[in-house]
């Protein structure tokens, strides 16, 4: 079902070959006065891990076109070891959705927990900053394929929210709402 063919010579790619870890300590000039990591740090290092996973999909220049979702669930203290994840979730004509999960690790333990997530919009450009297609993808596990199936919906809702598609056109929506 997720198979895609070759489009033109670009074969399509799969969320682990775009898959993109940053480890870092949190360190004292990068807190706030509670002592916890700037929320504008963390948007930075996922901003950076998410460009280059849309890098390694794509292989061309990408830029970020917009910060869809950010949950700041779960304060990040000084010294913590920080862990962010990307990967792309879903690939359209020339933009690529990148879902990233962020960990901070128990100082004594080494148990890692989910922190806070994201999911931005990157597009892949040519030298002249004009639009160019991206690589299908191929989702694998379950966790995968749900973010996959999850992304038009988005996508949808974000076109219609900002005025470029009518809600009637947003079939992926409307079938949410149907008995």
């Amino acid at each position: 079902m997720y198979l895609c063919q070759k489009i033109g010579r670009m074969q399509s790619r799969t969320p682990s070959d775009s898959r993109t870890t940053l480890t870092d300590l949190v360190l004292p000039s990068e807190t706030n006065p509670l002592n916890n990591l700037f929320g504008g740090e963390l948007l930075a290092r996922m901003d950076r891990a998410a460009s280059i996973a849309a890098r390694r999909h794509s292989r061309r220049i990408v830029v970020t076109a917009s910060v869809n979702h950010v949950a700041f669930n779960k304060a990040i203290p000084l010294g913590s070891v920080v862990t962010v994840e990307a990967a792309v979730s879903r690939a359209f004509k020339s933009s690529m959705e990148i879902f990233i999960d962020v960990w901070v690790e128990d100082r004594e333990s080494g148990k890692r927990s989910k922190a806070n997530e994201a999911i931005y919009t990157f597009v892949a450009v040519d030298e002249t900053g004009s639009p160019v297609n991206v690589p299908a993808l191929d989702p694998e596990t379950d966790l995968e394929k749900e973010r996959f199936e999850a992304a038009l919906r988005r996508k949808q809702l974000s076109l219609v929210l900002a005025g470029k598609m009518q809600p009637k056109d947003a079939t992926e929506l409307k079938a949410l709402f149907k008995d």
